[in-house]
């Protein structure tokens, strides 16, 4: 039934309630709701947090921002699943001192005024026990009327708003989960152990590198600014229709097969590639990476060679014909989530224990669009159960690339963070809509990784392109989200691309490393690693820029070029991004100070944060070696 006093509308929440918000510790979420009543009514609200114990919080209250519409801010201040309420009030206090200027000072009803006042203050008298004085002293005829109501006007200014309430309704309580800081912010960097510490022997073999030599990687990796090492499957490798160089549907002798070709004689899910080393080699590489304050994320791919053992232990887990002697030539045989789920689910928690064990607390998930959205629901919450540090991130690019439904369901299901379109967004208009679509439409279920490429993808928009193209997709994708990431060879500006041929797809790298062990040299004159030092070192002062809900996009008076800003409290960021950096070129901002929260007339004389130099917002230089621009106020 309706209240007196009704809340329509209470945002965030996802479907009804069903499913929680996401916050991470500190993040401030605004919340949101239609409150009204009759027009004598004097219509309050608060929300009202309760922690993860179920205690209550101080409500805090909702101010109108439009027609009928209040909102609030809030921040849950520790990890736990949390929930929001609304409540909403007639203030009769507030009510009374509105009719009472009126009709005292029209000598109309005094005395009727004034005893309605007297019963409405002695219901403070739990807050303050001088109402009741205050109270007597309204219907006392020996003093002023004029004189009575300024009396009981200062000490009802003493009060707070909800010492009275009337018509008091309260809507369902939402749940928000609230998760720590790296669900929300982080920048990546992706490596192969096998590529690093690689070596040419002198008879011309590759020596691949091992956990032990990637571990020296780190300091490099580090020094660039990135926070979480993210590893492919470092399991055993199938041989069984394993592919060669490229791709190829036959491999040659020494071809070390793709990562994501899991299991072997040697192990599967739960064990070490012999040739990387052993788990005492892994756990060095985690403690390494801990002291140089880098997380370690690891590849989570539920497929399997038909080497596996669970293929000859459970050959109902797979599809009919896809496991073992029944096809060959199969690189990878599908997992049958359904012939027995609950061992299958088991055996899955079991190796996740695994890995956490040895200090995993990130599992980047290899195409989960391919299994149950039930699966993933229960397994995530298990895992939150046992470790809630544990995050998620749904890789739905990898393989076929899931729909917007899809991956938003994994999202609402428990996913902590989602890898997105951006990456092949070129276009001013599509990328503008997609930074206000994952800032804006979907950031309360949805938290975006946004990636410039992957060991295996190489996008359009790199394809042959010179570094400045680099420099600008790394300045998009660590600017328009609080999560970013590149793979390695992305700061070498590697650009050769496959074009469609024995099944590797056109947007894949000429030699994808999945399939090799690459040799680079990491200390190549042109490698921009400098370049992405600074924007990790840039997102590392400007809080406003690990933030996700507060980008707003701007119109500029040029085509191919994107700005947007991004405020939190005093932290104000403007950026403005050439996606297609050809020629030196001027570009005005549409924006005014209020557009960016500052007081009117504030003059808009901005800093680049990555090379220093000043311009005005009508006139932001761009050219080949600037092909970005992140802009703070030049006195500040």
């Amino acid at each position: 039934m309706v209240t007196r006093v009704p809340v329509f509308d209470v945002r965030p929440q996802i479907e009804g309630g069903r499913h929680a918000v996401k916050v991470v510790e500190h993040e401030e979420i605004t919340v949101r709701a239609q409150v009204f009543g009759e027009d004598h009514l004097v219509v309050r609200a608060a929300v009202v947090l309760a922690d993860p114990d179920g205690h209550d919080r101080p409500a805090v209250p909702l101010r109108l921002v439009g027609d009928d519409l209040w909102a609030a801010t809030v921040a849950p201040d520790r990890t736990g699943t949390w929930t929001y309420r609304i409540v909403s009030w007639h203030d009769p206090l507030a009510a009374w001192v509105r009719d009472a200027r009126v009709t005292i000072e029209a000598g109309v009803d005094v005395d009727l005024t004034l005893a309605e006042g007297s019963a409405v203050l002695r219901r403070a008298q739990h807050l303050d026990p001088a109402a009741v004085s205050v109270a007597e002293g309204l219907t006392d005829p020996a003093v002023e009327a004029v004189e009575r109501l300024a009396m009981a006007l200062a000490f009802i200014a003493t009060l707070p708003r909800d010492a009275v309430r009337e018509h008091l309704d309260t809507t369902a309580a939402f749940p928000l989960v609230v998760d720590r800081e790296r669900a929300l912010v982080g920048s990546w960097y992706t490596l192969f152990p096998r590529s690093e510490g690689a070596a040419v022997d002198a008879d011309g073999t590759v020596r691949p590198g091992t956990l032990r030599t990637a571990a020296k990687r780190l300091e490099q990796v580090a020094a660039m600014g990135f926070d979480v090492v993210h590893l492919p499957p470092v399991h055993p490798i199938g041989r069984t229709g394993r592919r060669g160089r490229d791709g190829a549907l036959v491999a040659a002798p020494g071809d070390p097969g793709s990562p994501w070709a899991v299991g072997a004689v040697e192990g599967g899910h739960d064990a070490v590639h012999p040739e990387l080393g052993t788990f005492d080699d892994f756990d060095a590489f985690v403690e390494r990476a801990h002291q140089l304050g880098i997380e370690v994320a690891l590849d989570l791919a539920l497929q399997c060679s038909p080497d596996h053992p669970w293929a000859q232990e459970h050959p109902e887990w797979f599809r009919p014909g896809s496991a073992g002697p029944l096809a060959p030539q199969q690189e990878v045989s599908p997992l049958d989530f359904d012939a027995d789920p609950v061992g299958l689910y088991v055996e899955v928690l079991h190796v996740l224990s695994t890995w956490i064990d040895h200090g995993v607390r990130i599992f980047r998930v290899h195409s989960p669009q391919g299994k149950p959205v039930a699966f993933w629901q229960q397994l995530l919450a298990d895992v939150r159960a046992i470790d809630p540090d544990v995050i998620f991130v749904s890789d739905t690019t990898s393989g076929a690339a899931a729909g917007p439904a899809m991956t938003r369901a994994l999202a609402t299901v428990g996913f902590h963070q989602s890898t997105t379109s951006l990456m092949v967004h070129e276009g001013a208009s599509e990328t503008s809509a997609h930074l206000d679509e994952v800032s804006n439409r979907t950031s309360d279920v949805l938290r975006p990784a946004f990636f410039v490429n992957t060991p295996e993808l190489l996008p359009r928009n790199l394809q042959g392109a010179e570094p400045s193209m680099f420099a600008m997709r790394a300045a998009l994708a660590a600017t328009g989200s609080p999560t970013w990431g590149i793979s390695a060879g992305f700061e070498l500006c590697e650009n050769e691309a496959a074009g469609a041929h024995q099944g590797v797809a056109a947007d894949a790298y000429r030699h994808p490393e999945a399939y090799e062990v690459k040799l680079r040299d990491h200390d190549s004159a042109e490698s921009i690693a400098p370049y992405v030092a600074r924007l990790n070192e840039i997102r590392r002062r400007h809080v406003a820029l690990q933030r996700l809900r507060n980008l707003v996009v701007h119109s500029v008076d040029h085509m191919g070029v994107i700005a947007f800003s991004k405020v939190s409290g005093d932290d104000l960021v403007l950026v403005v991004i050439d996606l297609f950096p050809a020629f030196r070129k001027r570009v005005g901002i549409e924006v005014t100070p209020e557009d960016l929260g500052l007081p009117s007339g504030t003059a808009l004389r901005m800093r680049d944060e990555i090379d220093g130099t000043e311009c005005e917002v009508s006139s932001v230089p761009l050219d080949l070696d600037s092909p970005a621009r992140i802009l703070v106020l030049a006195h500040s």
